[in-house]
């Protein structure tokens, strides 16, 4: 048998190669280790030590029964060293503070990258949610809750038992084991760099899925999963025979149309009337060219003006149509929210457009009490023109004031959209 004396260098440096090598372990510090099996005491873990280290069940209480049950021999595992024994004795190392040791690292991680998270809900009390992120409890406060209002925030909070959530991270603080968390600041920063690739993707005259998610007298604002856009309330229905908050609920979900999408000032005009052509020809069935009918203007234009008739379907009555005097605008014989007659001259049902004019039924409007001046103005209106209009009475109250932004770019849209070229004559 030879001895290490008759070993040439080159044996000599092999064996100090292949001799098992440990260094010092310390308490708190976090390793990586192979699952061997399971004792009495817990779960045994190879740490490359001299003795084996164990797992006791309370130090894996952050696993689920799943979890557990599918730790295999082999399988490696992060844990920390809680307590060095001796050589009779095991390690005791923990899989929960390993855990909670990597989640106070990525969440400090999170917080200077300004990244958000995701989070199991773990329940709540009166001031907000509960979480667990990596084995770190936080804690979200009701204002950072995203769509909670006071009178349903019980209700609300006990439903997001459970669920996985998005979040930044709003404060850190160690030595006190607090983590504040904001489920608003993630979605809103999510809803920013949603709506810039929304208003890239969407195409104007294309139809998409969304959900209400306000309800104001002046229209609907629509989520369209990241943006929300404006359908102002004459583009809501053919026929408004229901006060708005009748007809439309927050959290309803239907079918949109894109009416128009201004890049430059980010926003999205709707139209939830366009999304159903359908109903449209239905409307469009009650009307014959030649047929002379009440009507209201809703808006003027240079080259004419805009009248919404019953059934709520809107056409266009061209500048030629007005007077059979030349004007130089609309304006100079009628206003917006004027009752006027009108005839239908022609049904585009391939464009969903209807032309209509007002100098075509003078004669019609006078046998029907219409008074007109010499320009072809209105002066007096019968008293049964509103109802057979079946004008709104929130219509007859007379103008409100509506909000800038959307509202004047689903205008605009329409304007472009309906306008014809000058000689056609025919309306939207």
């Amino acid at each position: 048998m030879a001895t290490l004396r008759d070993r040439s260098p080159q044996e000599m440096q092999d064996l100090l190669d292949e001799r098992p090598t440990t260094r010092p372990l310390r308490r708190g510090e976090i390793v990586e280790g192979e699952v061997v099996g399971t004792g009495r005491e817990g779960l045994i873990v190879d740490i490359g030590a001299k003795a084996e280290g164990i797992v006791p069940p309370q130090e894996m209480r952050t696993l689920s029964k799943e979890e557990v049950s599918a730790l295999r021999p082999g399988q490696k595992i992060l844990v920390s060293i809680v307590k060095i024994s001796n050589r009779e004795e095991p390690i005791l190392l923990s899989l929960d503070r390993a855990r909670e040791e990597r989640g106070w690292r990525l969440l400090q991680t999170y917080m200077e990258q300004g990244d958000a998270l995701e989070a199991l809900v773990t329940g709540h009390n009166r001031g907000g949610l509960l979480v667990e992120v990596e084995g770190v409890q936080g804690f979200v406060p009701l204002s950072q809750v995203e769509g909670v209002r006071a009178d349903e925030a019980e209700r609300v909070l006990t439903d997001r038992a459970g669920s996985t959530i998005r979040l930044k991270v709003l404060e850190l603080n160690r030595r006190r084991n607090r983590v504040i968390l904001s489920e608003r600041a993630a979605l809103q920063e999510w809803r920013s760099q949603r709506r810039e690739q929304l208003l890239e993707e969407l195409q104007e005259g294309e139809i998409r899925h969304g959900r209400i998610t306000s309800v104001q007298d002046f229209g609907l604002f629509i989520d369209l999963g990241g943006a929300d856009g404006l359908a102002p309330i004459s583009e809501l229905a053919w026929d408004r025979s229901r006060p708005l908050d009748e007809a439309f609920k927050v959290g309803q979900e239907l079918d949109i149309y894109i009416l128009k999408v201004d890049q430059e000032n980010k926003k999205i005009a709707l139209s939830l009337r366009r999304a159903q052509p359908g109903r449209w020809e239905e409307i469009a069935d009650r009307y014959q060219v030649g047929q002379v009918v009440v009507g209201q203007v809703t808006k003027l234009v240079d080259f004419g003006a805009f009248a919404r008739i019953s059934g709520g379907l809107e056409g266009l009555i061209h500048i030629s149509e007005i007077s059979d005097r030349r004007l130089g605008h609309p304006k100079e014989v009628m206003q917006e929210r004027d009752i006027v007659p009108v005839k239908v001259i022609r049904i585009d049902r391939e464009r969903h457009r209807i032309a209509l004019s007002l100098k075509q039924a003078r004669v019609e409007g006078e046998a029907m009490g219409f008074v007109f001046d010499e320009a072809g103005g209105i002066l007096e209106v019968p008293e049964e023109a509103p109802t057979q209009l079946a004008v709104l009475q929130q219509e007859r109250e007379g103008p409100r004031e509506e909000p800038e932004g959307a509202e004047a770019v689903a205008s605009e849209a329409m304007v472009s959209e309906e306008a014809p070229h000058p000689q056609e004559g025919e309306g939207g």
